[in-house]
């Protein structure tokens, strides 16, 4: 199969993953509370890729540990709690438009810390795509509220995203997606442990009312969202580069639009017009 046309196939499936994580989170959120959702979603994202991990242990350099722990932190561990502690206060679409400073964050770390060369029309190319999502939500419409500083929790986040694509980039791009992900989810839950055990979980289950709807998709978020989409991310890292794959924030607004049908929502002409320049700035990122 083309290479390219597989790195579109991956893009195209993580958006479709990915953008339904915020829409999962939310239900995680009706019956536990944010440290919560994220220790359950990294700690069954770290389960889900256990027999992988056996294996990737043994084969990877001890030397890469250390390296591959931070990757886990900054691409899954500690975004998976901002996340989630955002989302307390904003919406879903306030967090999935401020997601999209990920490859700002990608262009920026590269430029600074390890001079990355970058064309001109990756630049517009990202100009285009980032002001496509922001008019994109504009024609949705956003109601932020008095909280709207917890968006300032994704900022983070993305900055956490932004910097990792760059780490693995330059320093774990010649290892298997496969060990970099089961390892650093690995340590990742084990890390969510004890914070989950530290509150009142599985006392949540003891009355008439259990709350099964939340674990089923924070469970889900996390075998989905984590395992197995950052397989896929971090493979696209290595076929595609840093700018294409952080672009995938892109493409979130796709789903939002169709949850958005799903559940009866009118999507405007402006709205198609705005995904269509969302994916035009993609296409000249990646463009040769």
């Amino acid at each position: 199969m083309d290479q390219r046309l597989l790195n579109w196939g991956i893009f195209l499936l993580l958006s479709l993953t990915w953008g339904s994580s915020f829409i999962l989170m939310k239900l995680g959120l009706e019956s536990f509370n944010p440290y919560q959702v994220a220790s359950l979603r990294l700690i069954s994202g770290g389960l889900a890729l256990l027999p992988f991990f056996l294996k990737a242990i043994r084969e990877v350099p001890k030397s890469k540990l250390p390296l591959i722990i931070v990757s886990g932190l900054l691409g899954n561990g500690i975004p998976a709690y901002l996340f989630c502690i955002a989302e307390t206060r904003i919406d879903s679409s306030l967090a999935g438009m401020l997601n999209s400073f990920t490859p700002v964050f990608a262009l920026f770390f590269g430029l600074v810390i390890f001079r990355a060369p970058v064309a001109k029309r990756q630049l517009i190319g990202l100009a285009i795509g980032f002001v496509g999502v922001i008019c994109l939500f504009l024609a949705k419409g956003i109601n932020t509220n008095e909280y709207w500083y917890y968006g300032f929790f994704v900022v983070l986040a993305t900055a956490c995203y932004g910097l990792n694509i760059t780490i693995v980039h330059h320093y774990l791009k010649g290892h298997a997606s496969m060990h970099l992900v089961s390892i650093s989810l690995f340590f990742m839950a084990v890390f969510a442990l004890p914070i989950l055990l530290s509150g009142n979980f599985f006392s949540l289950f003891q009355g008439d009312d259990k709350p099964w709807m939340s674990l089923g998709a924070s469970v889900l978020l996390g075998v989905m969202g984590t395992g197995i989409a950052s397989i896929l991310f971090y493979q696209l890292i290595r076929s595609a580069g840093t700018i294409f794959a952080s672009m995938v924030t892109y493409g979130l607004p796709i789903v939002a639009i169709g949850w958005g049908l799903l559940a009866g929502e009118v999507i405007n002409v402006l709205q198609v017009l705005c995904l269509f320049g969302i994916m035009g700035g993609v296409y000249l990122v990646n463009r040769k």
